[in-house]
């Protein structure tokens, strides 16, 4: 397997531009996600990656060899799309050995590889079936074979899960990154579901309107989320933003929220500016009789386990997850505490984190 590097890489297409100086390495046996909505400029990054667009501006290495302008043919990657774009005539065991055929390998060595694959994927006592009669999870596990027993430098998978239905998507999932530990194999991997993302990734690339917002490990990026867009992205019910009263000097460390003292980081900026919200995910809310934070419950949604409820605090509506035991009923007044070190600042006009003693070290994009 191989590091992949990008750099400065931007694509546009007559004005429009896709992707816009994006800039990351993948390191050698790592899974990346590349994170983000239709139309943020994923998908068109990794067909950079393999060769099936050619970037307007920047370089891509792979294995230390500069790539950028070689066809995909050249680059020893394995491409597995959301559609399997399976062969149908074929059986399993011709559908995964074709590329091997295809490059001249002999026919022994196509047995062995394709029967290790096989069983790798669990699917070793289904290869002399017909492609056309199988479930949605094994024909996914055929596209991968068919990827694997090239023994390429890396895997590039876009949206692979797209077309499963839930349960399918669950268990491919797991069994995605168990054979990614198995193989060791460098991938990068579109999705538009956090929930993939986080359960995958060693690293995940959030991006938006083309840009990189963020990369990082998937605890960096839900914890201490660079911007706005990717507080609200990652997380269901998404993090709660909440402006608040008045400006926050350098070294300060408490705002007033609807009235009340709430404890927050201290800033590190040498100007901090006016216009701030505090950022709070929901898991970080408790409710407390106690507290001098008040607000009415508009509503509760429950999940089993856990519910999530939504309180009316002044002029705003935040979600908070609490235990589902604890009874509560629409128009309740309830106290709010918030977890402080869980706390984030952003700025309102760029969206962009305000740095504080608890973004020391973290890794931003």
């Amino acid at each position: 397997m191989a590091e992949i590097r990008v750099e400065n890489l931007r694509k546009t297409f007559g004005d429009f531009v896709a992707v816009e100086n994006s800039a990351f390495v993948v390191e050698d046996g790592e899974f990346l996600a590349l994170l983000g909505p239709s139309g943020c400029g994923k998908t068109t990054t990794l067909r950079m990656i393999a060769g099936l667009e050619l970037p307007t501006e920047g370089r891509i290495l792979l294995d230390g060899e500069d790539v950028t302008f070689n066809r995909a043919r050249d680059r020893d990657i394995a491409f597995v799309f959301q559609l399997f774009a399976l062969y149908p005539h074929f059986n399993v065991r011709k559908n995964i050995g074709f590329p091997l055929l295809a490059q001249r390998v002999a026919k022994a060595e196509i047995k062995q590889r394709v029967e290790e694959t096989a069983r790798l994927l669990q699917i070793d006592h289904i290869l002399n079936k017909s492609v056309s009669g199988l479930a949605g999870g094994d024909r996914q596990r055929v596209a991968l074979g068919r990827a694997i027993v090239r023994r390429p430098k890396c895997f590039l998978m876009d949206e692979p899960l797209g077309t499963l239905d839930a349960e399918f998507r669950d268990v491919m999932v797991r069994e995605l990154r168990e054979l990614h530990n198995r193989i060791h194999a460098t991938t990068v991997y579109v999705t538009h579901d956090q929930l993939e993302a986080m359960a995958m990734a060693d690293k995940i690339a959030v991006m938006n309107q083309g840009l990189i917002e963020q990369f990082g490990t998937p605890s960096e990026v839900y914890n201490r989320p660079a911007t706005m867009f990717v507080a609200n992205f990652l997380g269901s019910p998404p993090m709660n933003f909440i402006p608040f009263e008045g400006g926050l000097e350098k070294g300060s460390g408490t705002v007033m929220v609807n009235g009340s003292a709430i404890d927050v980081p201290q800033l590190h900026e040498d100007l901090a500016p006016t216009s701030l919200s505090l950022g709070i995910r929901p898991e970080h809310i408790r409710f407390d009789d106690a507290a001098p934070l008040r607000g009415s419950v508009y509503g509760a949604e429950y999940l089993g386990t856990t519910q999530i409820v939504a309180v009316e605090l002044g002029d705003d509506i935040i979600k908070a997850r609490v235990a589902s035991d604890r009874l509560v009923r629409i128009g309740e007044t309830v106290g709010l505490t918030f977890e402080g070190p869980k706390l984030s600042l952003f700025e309102q006009g760029s969206g962009r984190a305000i740095r504080t003693a608890l973004h020391e070290g973290a890794s931003h994009g």
